[in-house]
């Protein structure tokens, strides 16, 4: 029975927490668009803007090609949550932005996106705009080397829902169960 009350206490305050930071995110920048103009190229090198991320529901991942597991996963279940949805979910457009430009290049992001998926679009560029962009998104990145001169990338997990004005609406975190996860995709079709 005490075990049963610990388990109630932590999932209360969890949730607290989660309604709190929400509350936090959208009473700082409610209605306004989220993180600040900018110019980079989309997979196809084709440029893309702030703009892209206004008039549609938007899901948008930060992460990179070379990065061993939580990328790929988030890819793969992103691109499952809004085949699951169907015409539900037709509206939302998905961004995958690249942390590591220097490797990342439009073809190298057409042909790692476009094998997870029809869906999402790659998001790369100069490196310094791309450390602006994540800087205004409230995006960690950092570089970390590895032995032998390689590196990888250390960098924020979570998808970023914004509304149809480019507002913030939510996340959805890294390893989330997937029926919160849709019914998040849900709540950002018909509300965002």
């Amino acid at each position: 029975m005490m075990r049963g009350i610990i388990v109630g206490i932590v999932v209360l305050v969890a949730a607290a927490v989660g309604w709190l930071t929400f509350d936090w995110y959208r009473t700082t920048f409610g209605g306004e668009p989220f993180g600040e103009p900018f110019a980079l190229v989309d997979q196809k090198g084709e440029p893309i803007t702030e703009a892209a991320f206004r008039g549609n529901p938007t899901a948008v991942f930060f992460g990179f090609t070379h990065c061993p597991e939580v990328c790929p996963t988030t890819l793969y279940e992103m691109d499952g949550w809004l085949k699951q949805l169907g015409p539900e979910g037709e509206d939302i457009r998905a961004y995958f932005v690249s942390v590591d430009p220097e490797r990342d290049t439009p073809d190298i992001m057409d042909s790692y996106v476009s094998n997870v998926s029809d869906r999402i679009t790659g998001i790369t560029g100069d490196p310094d705009k791309i450390a602006a962009m994540t800087k205004s998104f409230g995006i960690y990145s950092r570089k970390v080397p590895l032995d032998g001169g390689d590196y990888t990338m250390d960098h924020t997990a979570s998808i970023l829902l914004l509304g149809r004005d480019g507002d913030f609406f939510g996340t959805i975190a890294y390893g989330e169960n997937a029926d919160t996860a849709i019914a998040k995709l849900k709540r950002l079709e018909k509300e965002g």
